[in-house]
């Protein structure tokens, strides 16, 4: 039963992560990158301060190992979004979409050193599918200007790092706090970090009184309570709810997912046009996703009757 909400709960995260993309895109026609940062995760706190308040999320950090889970927090949302902003704008978004496809790969790797997750060879083989899905999805775009800036190229590398040693991290975490705790935590370093990061930038542009000005903006308030509510608060639960559950490979896989929803939100919200090729990856990934969940319950089946 915990397998399958995992599993439910990795669908939320590619769904809401998917429709983050237009979001974003939306809170940057008004917002510089780390002001959206930094408002996004600002709303994230006060909601869970509101929960807290309202006895709706219990959290006891007490006598618990919190310079992991402050790593952690460092690692990713920190390290991984300034990396990914950066990387961004020094590089196409092709690379970069090429490039965070694959952090199920990186984890995969992370996972074997560091918690002795191995995957079956089938597993390996539909992970590297759902990889294959979303390069052929970004190639098949154009536009291909890969390792057109070295440094660039490293930075996006940094996130995809980032994202995997986080994946490998919350794991481990979830032996000793909770998916809300280890969400709990992120978001106040998400906070802290990005908000401050933005106010020096609105110190040195000498207009920090205007700091707030873009909630008089409907389309950053929409923008921000996406991706304060749904895209921090909740599918990061989720994110570290199906860590604490499902082994950092498998996690992973449905990050890849994303981009299927991604193409879904562009179509039917952004309306981007539509085609074949999008199928073609979208069903890649599918087959990835499915693939590497079905052959771990195998092999699950197989150790079970042996014993």
């Amino acid at each position: 039963m915990a397998k399958n909400s995992a599993l439910l709960a990795g669908l939320g995260v590619a769904f809401i992560f998917g429709f983050s993309f237009l979001f974003t895109k939306e809170g940057l026609d008004v917002l510089a990158p780390f002001h959206l940062l930094g408002l996004r995760f600002g709303l994230a706190v006060a909601i869970f301060v509101v929960l807290r308040l309202t006895g709706l999320v219990k959290i006891d950090l007490k006598g618990k190992n919190l310079s992991m889970l402050l790593l952690l927090s460092v690692i990713e949302p920190v390290v991984y979004f300034i990396c990914e902003t950066n990387g961004i704008k020094m590089t196409s978004s092709s690379e970069t979409g090429m490039m965070i496809a694959m952090v199920p790969v990186v984890t995969t790797l992370l996972g074997i050193a560091f918690l002795d997750e191995k995957p079956s060879p089938a597993q390996m083989g539909f992970i590297l599918l759902s990889v294959a899905g979303v390069v052929f999805i970004v190639a098949m775009k154009g536009n291909m200007e890969i390792g057109k800036n070295l440094i660039g190229t490293f930075v996006v590398l940094g996130a995809v790092v980032c994202a995997g040693t986080y994946n490998v991290l919350s794991r481990k975490l979830s032996l000793q706090f909770s998916p809300v705790e280890i969400t709990y935590v992120m978001m106040w370093v998400g906070a802290i970090v990005f908000n401050g990061i933005s106010v020096v930038q609105h110190i040195s542009q000498g207009n920090l009184q205007q700091y707030f000005a873009p909630l008089g903006n409907l389309k950053a308030v929409v923008s921000i309570v996406y991706l304060g509510f749904l895209s921090s608060v909740v599918a990061y639960f989720l994110l570290n709810f199906m860590l604490s559950k499902l082994e950092a490979a498998r996690s992973s896989v449905f990050t890849n997912l994303a981009t299927v929803f991604s193409i879904i939100a562009g179509v039917t919200l952004g309306h981007e046009p539509f085609y074949w090729f999008n199928v073609v990856g979208g069903i890649m990934i599918l087959l990835g996703v499915w693939g590497t969940n079905y052959y771990s319950k195998k092999e699950a089946m197989k150790s079970l009757n042996v014993s």
